[in-house]
């Protein structure tokens, strides 16, 4: 089994050791490393290149933000997953637009975060759909200004579009399947080609990439 490769970072030290031995507990999962600030965060994703980090908004030396925004730089296919104790619609704002793949609090449980861990992976939201919503609006709104040029490297072929648009619409992979006819295990296949094209690591960044060129706009996914 290929294991989702972890690194997390989290001031609080007792934090990171509970959230440490809820990831330990599970075969698809390995913490690879362990930060107390973003300065670390950024190092370690720069010499581990993990699957996936999860970081925290208030850290000492370098927050999340700055953090996520120097992560998907350095590492744009490392998937960002934010745990916060912040709901604040600003954080929520910055932390998307910077690259982050979900959002979620720290009251969540440890279920919680293991669902969410493999949702990210496989390219599934785990916003709430009002939340990213609102999200894409606001980042489509701060766009309209730039050119609609595509981006570097491959297009889209018609039916990865076609997958991107189910997805912008909030389908789960097993929803975008039933609607065209294929397997799971196809879509998944389809977003992970989708990610490496676009040069993102998330779901979220790839429809926020394909609003902004302006394949297709948010009247189309009503």
């Amino acid at each position: 089994m290929e294991k989702i490769r972890i690194i997390f970072a989290e001031d609080h030290v007792l934090v990171r050791e509970g959230t440490r031995q809820i990831l330990d507990r599970e075969k698809d999962l390995e913490v690879v490393g362990e930060a107390a600030d973003g300065i670390e965060a950024v190092e370690l994703v720069k010499r581990l290149t993990p699957d996936l980090a999860i970081l925290d908004i208030a850290m000492p030396r370098m927050g999340g933000i700055e953090a996520t925004r120097q992560i998907k730089k350095i590492a744009p296919l490392t998937s960002v997953l934010i745990l916060s104790a912040y709901d604040d619609d600003q954080y929520v704002f910055a932390l998307l637009e910077a690259g982050a793949a979900g959002y979620l609090l720290k009251d969540v449980s440890g279920d919680e975060l293991v669902r969410a861990i493999r949702a990210v992976h496989s390219g599934e939201p785990v916003l709430h759909p009002a939340i990213a919503r609102k999200v894409l609006d606001r980042v489509v709104q701060r766009q309209q200004a730039a050119a609609g040029s595509p981006v570097d490297g491959e297009s889209l072929s018609d039916r990865e579009l076609e997958v991107l648009r189910l997805a912008a619409r909030g389908l789960t992979n097993a929803g975008i399947a039933q609607e065209l006819d294929l397997s799971t295990r196809t879509v998944q296949v389809h977003l992970t080609h989708i990610f490496a094209k676009l040069g993102v690591g998330s779901r979220t960044e790839a429809v926020i990439t394909a609003l902004r060129h302006r394949w297709f706009n948010l009247e189309d996914l009503e």
